[in-house]
């Protein structure tokens, strides 16, 4: 299939720019297997679960890695750090990246300083510290927004209410929708709600660049599944429980540890599982997603979970309907 084959015109008004309040008040798409489309609120996502169903939530908490300095020269710098490799080496993205030639020192706050030992293509840069970076960063750092967000956000707007496991980039938009009082009411109907942690990295901002989608990789990422988490999800699986996955980061979480049978193994280090259309999906039976960006390698993934043709004609149908786009907008259910 050919990356055109997933673009379509957005308006930018449509690219909301500030969240919800409160979060479950934004807009739900039902999407059914034929089709069919359902209009709702958030809140309303616990009539479509049942007692004995499980949503699986992505527990990952964004950090501040966005540092801003500046070189020697007095040049204005923005780093976007993206793997920690030692307590002060780092992987790490610059903008602009062209003044980060090799040996380029970027001065920050309180004294702490940086150089580059060593250049790799599309933009990417080593960093060496002068001092371990993460103590710095909740004084220093900025928890990097999507370059489509032109407005200054909360912190905690920007944060799922769950978020409890350091390290991604990028929150898990798709969580950002719950409230307490929501997940305390779906609990409360006999749906089990399990954590697993992906770690979102800096692909997540990257295009598909590709013209065929199957030539498309995405980057390494790392995840968690606890055992307890695999088990209750088999016991649920086993009684006939739906598996509900909340976000493009729990499907490729759980269809990465998942056996041809659907069983989840436990399992804690790296996935770059990418989905496209042709996928077999093994565990996940509904989804919890955003509205995502065209040409995208997560438009592809739900293209994979429901086919293209519904998913294209759901988006255009909310860009008629003024649904709100990307990170902070609303949501679709895949049932």
């Amino acid at each position: 299939m050919r990356i055109e084959d997933f673009d379509l015109e957005l308006p930018q008004e449509l690219i909301a720019q500030e969240p919800v309040h409160p979060r479950d008040h934004c807009r739900l798409m039902v999407v059914y297997p034929d089709g069919k489309m359902e209009h709702r609120y958030f809140y309303n996502l616990i009539e479509y679960l049942s007692p004995g169903d499980v949503l699986v939530l992505n527990n990952t908490r964004v950090r501040p890695y966005r540092l801003r300095g500046v070189k020697t020269t007095g040049a204005n710098i923005e780093i976007l750090l993206t793997r920690r490799l030692s307590d002060r080496v780092w992987e790490a993205l610059a903008n602009p990246s062209r003044r980060l030639h090799l040996g380029t020192e970027v001065l920050f706050d309180k004294g702490l300083k940086c150089k580059t030992i060593q250049v790799r293509e599309g933009g990417w840069r080593i960093l060496e510290f002068n001092e371990e970076v993460e103590s710095y960063l909740d004084e220093l750092g900025e928890v990097p927004l999507p370059p489509y967000i032109h407005r200054k956000v909360k912190e905690e707007d920007y944060q799922t209410i769950f978020a409890r496991v350091n390290g991604s980039v990028a929150a898990p938009t798709a969580g950002i929708h719950f409230t307490d009082e929501l997940l305390e009411r779906i609990e409360a109907k006999g749906v089990e709600i399990l954590y697993v942690t992906l770690h979102v990295g800096p692909g997540t901002f990257l295009p598909v660049r590709v013209e065929e989608i199957e030539k498309h990789y995405v980057l390494p990422e790392e995840i968690e599944v606890t055992e307890e988490t695999a088990e209750r999800i088999n016991r649920a699986r086993s009684r006939g429980g739906k598996i509900v996955a909340v976000g493009t980061t729990v499907v490729r979480t759980l269809e990465s540890v998942a056996e041809e049978d659907g069983r989840v193994k436990s399992y804690k280090g790296k996935t770059d599982l990418y989905i496209y259309p042709g996928y077999k999906f093994k565990v996940i039976d509904r989804l919890v997603t955003n509205f995502h960006l065209p040409k995208s390698s997560l438009i592809i993934l739900v293209s994979a979970f429901r086919n293209r043709e519904i998913i294209m004609n759901a988006y255009r149908e909310a860009i008629r309907l003024g649904y709100r786009f990307y990170s902070l907008g609303d949501a679709m259910l895949l049932y």
